[in-house]
């Protein structure tokens, strides 16, 4: 007998366990990781929406023009380009996405060595995109594209790569008036949450079985108001995913960077060091929005060279990346959006084993050469010193790495021997003649020496 979602919410009032896991975070957080998510190291966040037709300032175009601290440049931008009376909802048919091919894009994913995709299946507007029974006329079938957008790129990602596929989902809508109602009962009642926030989740996951769920838009409230743990009970315990899914942290207005699975605890967290608990650096190629901005020009793009910094660093600090990227309303990947992500992919086929399924060392940031980070195999037998620099005298200085008598480096990428330096009295440290590369040579923006036998 399968048990609904809302009896097990009953259930679990009365104190009766249903399955491993119980609506506590004292259980819920005893869950390991599964562990295709900590060998994946690289993500994409897509977002996409109505938010996307103006594309302007950044996704949270409406509630900067018609909240209740309207900002300037919004309004005036709305006043000089659209006609009196003309309301956000009026963007929606405008979202045609004619040009969306979610094969092309599943392709692109994956000529970009990504592992796991995330798809906004809702933002702090409410617009869905897929054709929600507790949406009506505010989803992706209902109007704009006329078409159930997560389910076609869950199909194209599935059919065409080995991709895992993930959904984000904000909690809240900025002027749903049922949240606004409870917001204003200082959420002391759920209406909201009874009767579009956890109907909406429970969807989503039967519907399209999302390997990631990442939460969002939480921050108003406490993890009682959102009934996130018995949610996630019910997600570990019940759910198609149950045994293969991963979540965050962004739960209740306590619960960031303390309670879930993987931490994100704020946007574009890095912490340059190692870090205790399984995190996830979200961050974006476009400087200032996660959605498609126009009025941007390539000094708001993030450099291959940037964005590797953010891969490398985080991967070696016990990280994966979430790089968001936002398609056009047409439901195109922007050519310089494309250009970054077949870099990252042409990077990570030289590299890669440098990145996926790698572990921390016991070295992050070489000591010496703050251009260099370590990552070690799964077996703790080969180290990895990734330099986001290349030495103007071709001499790579380490600074953490202990050789023996049997250590031997190489340069991915590169058939030749690497000659390297060092002392045999188990003095720390290592320098490394880098080859002389011809201009065709398929290495460029950070290089990984790969070494054998050592301390």
């Amino acid at each position: 007998m399968v048990i609904s979602q809302f009896s097990l919410i009953l259930l679990s009032l009365f104190g009766i366990v249903v399955g491993e896991y119980q609506p506590n975070w004292s259980s819920l957080d005893s869950r390991p990781l599964p562990q295709w998510f900590d060998e994946a190291k690289f993500g994409l966040l897509i977002c996409w929406g109505v938010y996307s037709v103006p594309s302007f300032g950044n996704e949270w175009f409406w509630y900067r023009w018609k909240g209740p601290n309207p900002q300037k440049e919004f309004v005036d931008f709305m006043a000089e380009n659209y006609p009196p009376g003309f309301s956000y909802a009026d963007f929606a048919p405008m979202l045609k996405a004619e040009l969306f091919d979610p094969d092309s894009w599943a392709k692109l994913f994956s000529d970009a060595g990504v592992k796991y995709i995330v798809l906004c299946s809702k933002h702090h507007s409410g617009f869905t995109v897929w054709p929600s029974k507790y949406s009506w006329n505010w989803n992706s079938m209902d109007t704009g594209p006329h078409r159930d957008v997560a389910g076609n790129l869950a199909a194209a990602i599935r059919n065409n790569t080995d991709i895992h596929f993930g959904l984000y989902y904000s909690l809240f809508e900025w002027f749903h008036p049922l949240y606004l109602q409870d917001k204003a009962n200082k959420y002391k009642t759920q209406d909201y949450v009874s009767e579009v926030m956890l109907p909406q989740m429970y969807e989503i996951v039967n519907a399209y079985k999302p390997e990631v769920v990442w939460s969002d838009g939480d921050w108003e409230a406490s993890d009682t108001y959102w009934n996130s743990t018995e949610f996630l009970a019910w997600l570990y315990n019940e759910s198609p995913v149950k045994d293969s899914v991963v979540v965050n942290d962004r739960w209740g207005n306590a619960d960031h960077c303390t309670h879930g699975g993987f931490y994100t605890c704020h946007d574009r967290f890095n912490p340059g060091k190692l870090f205790p608990h399984k995190y996830e650096n979200a961050m974006t190629v476009q400087k200032t929005s996660w959605g498609y901005i126009r009025n941007t020009d390539i000094s708001g793009y993030l450099t291959i060279e940037e964005l590797l910094y953010e891969l490398v660093s985080t991967v070696s600090t016990n990280g994966n990346l979430l790089m968001g990227v936002g398609p056009s309303c047409d439901g195109r990947i922007m050519p310089i959006i494309e250009e970054r992500l077949l870099q990252m992919g042409s990077w990570l086929k030289i590299n890669g084993e440098a990145i996926y399924k790698s572990k921390p060392w016991k070295h992050q940031q070489d000591s010496k050469n703050k251009d260099v980070w370590y990552t070690m195999d799964s077996n703790g037998k080969i180290v990895y010193a990734i330099s986001l620099s290349w030495p103007g005298d071709f001499m790579l200085q380490l600074g953490d790495v202990t050789p023996t008598n049997q250590t031997v480096a190489n340069l991915l990428g590169y058939s030749g021997d690497i000659k390297i330096t060092y002392t045999n009295n188990g003095t720390p440290g290592v320098n490394a003649t880098l080859p002389y590369l011809p201009p065709n040579t398929p290495l460029q923006w950070a290089w990984t020496l790969k070494f054998q036998s050592v301390l």
